[in-house]
């Protein structure tokens, strides 16, 4: 699933991308009649769609945000779009045909190479900009979500209303992270880090690399942690986040930024997915493991990251 570093880096592509735009009209193959109780009010909802096409034909593009997980798209008709990626998804901004025998957009043979990736193909929903160009929605499995909003109301609905701290905020102290942290005392840290009510934006990718990075082993309790692996665990996570985002988010499976291009923080992992390898970590001989918690996969060193309980 994109997390925090993917869904900045595409809100910074669009920001660029979407300046002084306009959306035109929008098309999907996603939407149902009657579809089921969490697609309601959504893209996915015919009746809904009908509502959301006509809200957004001849709005003007004011702002581009992100808020967590989520890629908010403010509009002059005081209507803001809210695109959650969940599992799959990614948005590409190119020159798109659509073909009617078929019910599906491909990219314009002139077009950029990268928008003929494979992973790019799945083309579910597609924006039309007032430049001739196409913003499209990928998403293979189908997880995503597109609705609507009054801007003004946005941030205390119920898709904003219960999430937590953003990890790089510039008020984000450390006491406040641990104040966080400590709602949850007998959690294991792993499944804390990725809880958004708690804080947002973390999933399995970075939470495994900040926690390796700060020696804590996933299973550790919360308040079992020393002062000083918190302290630790704090800056490891600001370090880890902002090199996704240098990096261009991690693309080892199938996210991608606006130009339909691969991230590339997946080629500097120290510990996510490398199950059975020895741990990178100078004067270390441990082996990486892999365990699920909580249904979730956790990599982590059975040697350096020490285990608080």
């Amino acid at each position: 699933m994109p997390e925090l570093p993917e869904v900045t880096t595409t809100v910074n592509g669009l920001k660029k991308a979407l300046k002084g735009l306009a959306f035109l009209d929008v098309w999907t193959d996603l939407s149902k009649d009657n579809p089921i109780k969490q697609f309601r009010n959504t893209i996915k909802d015919k009746k809904f769609f009908l509502k959301f096409r006509k809200e957004i034909k001849g709005a003007r593009i004011v702002s581009v945000e992100r808020r967590a997980k989520n890629i908010l798209i403010n509009l002059s008709n005081k209507k803001t779009i809210l695109i959650h990626l969940k599992m799959t998804g990614h948005i590409i901004v190119g020159q798109y045909n659509y073909d009617k025998k078929s019910n599906k957009w491909s990219p314009d043979e002139n077009e950029r190479k990268a928008l003929h990736d494979p992973y790019n193909r799945f083309i579910h929903a597609v924006f039309h900009l007032s430049n001739s160009k196409h913003m499209v929605f990928c998403d293979s499995r189908k997880f995503g979500k597109i609705t609507m909003l009054d801007t003004n109301t946005a941030h205390s609905s119920i898709h904003l209303s219960n999430i937590g701290n953003e990890p790089l905020d510039k008020n984000f102290s450390f006491e406040k992270f641990k104040e966080r942290l400590l709602l949850k005392p007998n959690k294991n840290i792993k499944t804390v880090l990725m809880d958004q009510s708690i804080i947002a934006g973390i999933g399995n990718i970075y939470s495994d690399e900040m926690l390796w990075i700060s020696g804590v082993h996933p299973e550790s309790r919360i308040q079992s942690i020393p002062k000083k692996h918190l302290v630790l665990l704090y800056k490891s996570m600001q370090e880890v986040l902002n090199k996704g985002i240098d990096f261009g988010g991690d693309s080892m499976s199938d996210y991608r930024d606006i130009d339909g291009k691969r991230g590339n923080f997946q080629n500097h992992h120290n510990v996510y997915r490398k199950n059975k390898e020895l741990c990178g970590k100078r004067g270390c001989r441990g082996v990486i493991m892999r365990k699920v918690l909580d249904g979730r996969s956790a990599h982590f060193c059975d040697t350096h990251q020490k285990l608080f309980v």
